[in-house]
């Protein structure tokens, strides 16, 4: 029996998002653009943004997908590593729905893990 319950925390408000583009780091790879910022909330939050220059709503969604499974095993990653928490804001980019989940988690662990 599979459990449905979210991995993560998300963002959800638009003011969160904006904050995070102002405030946040940013870290650019050919499959997503990366802002993040140190948060005083006890869990890792992600959002994921993708635009309509990513294609119809079939890629759009895939390439949420593919980040949020990425996500999903490069959180526990960074809870383990150390005791801060982050939010994280990631902006898919055209190649993002053609790319599977294991090669944006190697690009996260690549681009975001040294840098937390």
């Amino acid at each position: 029996m599979t459990d449905n319950k979210k991995k993560y925390a998300a963002l959800k408000k638009n003011g969160e998002f904006q904050f995070l583009f102002k405030k946040g780091k940013s870290v650019v790879t050919y499959a997503f653009v990366c802002y993040y910022l140190l948060s005083r909330r006890r869990a890792n939050r992600c959002g994921i943004i993708t635009s309509k220059k990513i294609g119809n709503a079939v890629k759009r969604n895939r390439a949420r997908r593919v980040i949020k499974e990425a996500f999903r095993y490069f959180e526990p990653l960074v809870r383990e590593k150390t005791d801060r928490r982050y939010d994280f804001v990631f902006v898919a980019r055209v190649q993002t729905p053609e790319i599977k989940s294991d090669r944006v988690l190697s690009l996260m662990k690549k681009k975001l893990f040294d840098l937390l």
